[in-house]
């Protein structure tokens, strides 16, 4: 987590999103106005902070970067193992052909993102600086795989039945795009006694800078919907539901309008409060339900995915098209606002590239990758792009300064952020000690590390990294206990 240093607001946005806000509103329909009012505004009920939203590639069309001249794979671009290279030095690969197969259960197939000779497979630095395998690409023209559709034609009618599209979502190496990575197909195979009502769609987009979402859905409205509707076959819900911040009124009025088409497909505008987008908090403030402790959201039937996920799941059910790009917001203060950009890049180009395309801003202190809430700072800039990289902040060099470390005021404030309802005051101090078992039945396990408590604190105490690290111990505890 990557902790702001900023003063904390009342307000829940910043001054010129409103006003953007305003601005867009002006261009939809009374009718469609009257029609978004009726929906209402809902939000969890525990916790949550406000942090400055900073959209400022809020109204940024996608812009397609260019090509790189060699492309750097990795494969481990998905929670879980990394996929094993099916191909060697030497060879021949075209775009969107399955580089990296995946061989065990929690894994991801990877696929070419350029066309061109296999240079080497190499071990190469991720942006944690540590080394993983990756395959090394020189690209040679621009030449798709003959079975993907790369016609602008939308496909509406789906033929793929609930097995068949899980299936499709494995081979073309489908995962969450919200920023953990996940492979999808998994969410899918459900046992015999789960069933799902509820298709949760996470549009909310909460984390400040962050407006890849909101564009994906102004421009590629209706291939969203038709994902929706594939996602909506292979869970067996008969109802889903799309969540999203009330700051994205053109996003919410051309979901709404286009929903007009899909009986089945629902739109809920939700108040502005972070972490909105996290699972357990989207499914309270959408459905009422709360999944338990150590639960997942199937538990309460619901499977929740982000709505650029589901673009991606239309493309490769329908186009055969399986994840060889990524949509990345590329923001921050100290950047002009017209070099602000949401780009869509091919994986394996140099991240280098990508910032030195906008111009890194001299008065940078750190370079953040995902949200400045969530993301990690980028100890290597010589890395490259993978999957699930929504984001490149610049953070000035104030804002990458930690405030200094006070004493514990006990205000409470922390307690009364925290959407987990847990004490992070507490859980500091035990992981702190080294107290392993008095964090496990504080429940630091069901921290979700959203760093709404760091946020807050008045004595800009880093709550959440001793959290962290009190978190990874305590669970390694509990499984050399449970393996005995």
């Amino acid at each position: 987590m990557y902790r702001l240093n900023v003063k904390k607001k009342k307000s829940i946005m910043n001054d010129r999103i409103p006003q953007l806000a305003g601005e867009l509103a002006t261009e939809i329909s009374k009718e469609l106005k009257s029609d978004i009012r009726k929906l209402g505004k809902k939000t969890f009920n525990l916790g949550g902070v406000h942090p400055e939203a900073n959209k400022f590639a809020h109204s940024a069309e996608v812009v397609t970067f260019p090509l790189p001249d060699q492309a750097v794979v990795y494969m481990t671009q998905h929670l879980g193992a990394p996929a094993t290279p099916i191909v060697q030095k030497g060879d021949k690969v075209k775009v969107g052909q399955l580089i990296g197969e995946a061989q065990t259960f929690m894994c991801a197939n990877i696929h070419s993102p350029i066309s061109g000779t296999v240079n080497r497979i190499d071990m190469i630095a991720d942006i944690s600086g540590y080394k993983k395998p990756a395959i090394v690409i020189d690209r040679e023209g621009d030449e798709w795989d003959e079975s993907i559709d790369t016609t602008p034609d939308i496909i509406r009618e789906i033929k793929l039945n609930k097995e068949e599209i899980i299936a499709r979502m494995k081979d073309r190496g489908i995962v969450g795009l919200g920023g953990a990575c996940f492979p999808t197909h998994i969410k899918y195979m459900l046992k015999p006694e789960q069933k799902c009502e509820y298709l949760i769609v996470n549009a909310a987009e909460c984390e400040p800078y962050i407006s890849t979402d909101n564009r994906v859905i102004l421009e590629r409205t209706e291939q969203c919907l038709i994902g929706i509707e594939i996602a909506l076959i292979a869970s067996g819900a008969e109802k889903a539901i799309i969540g999203i911040e009330d700051n994205k009124p053109r996003a919410i009025a051309a979901l709404v309008e286009m929903c007009k088409k899909f009986t089945n497909i629902e739109v809920q505008p939700l108040k502005i409060k972070y972490p909105q987008g996290a699972e357990k908090q989207l499914i309270k403030a959408i459905t009422g339900r709360s999944v338990p402790n150590g639960a997942l959201p199937i538990s309460v039937g619901c499977i929740v995915n982000n709505i650029t996920t589901m673009y991606v799941l239309y493309q490769a059910v329908q186009k055969n098209k399986p994840i060889i790009q990524a949509y990345t917001t590329v923001s921050g203060k100290s950047l002009p606002k017209e070099q602000c950009k949401i780009f869509r890049l091919r994986i394996g180009t140099p991240i280098r590239d990508v910032l030195n395309a906008v111009g890194i801003p001299e008065d940078t202190g750190k370079i953040i990758s995902g949200g400045p809430m969530m993301g990690k700072a980028i100890a290597n800039l010589d890395a490259y792009i993978a999957k699930g990289m929504g984001s490149l902040l610049f953070m000035n060099e104030k804002e990458s300064k930690r405030g200094e470390v006070h004493p514990c005021l006990r205000c409470g404030k922390c307690v009364a952020g925290c959407p987990m309802g847990l004490q992070p005051y507490l859980l500091h101090a035990y992981s702190n000690l080294k107290r392993y078992e008095d964090c496990e039945k504080s429940g630091i396990m069901n921290c979700i590390e959203c760093g709404s408590c760091s946020y807050i604190c008045p004595a800009n105490r880093p709550l959440v990294d001793f959290i962290r690290v009190g978190k990874a111990k305590t669970g390694a505890m509990i499984r050399a206990r449970n393996a005995k």
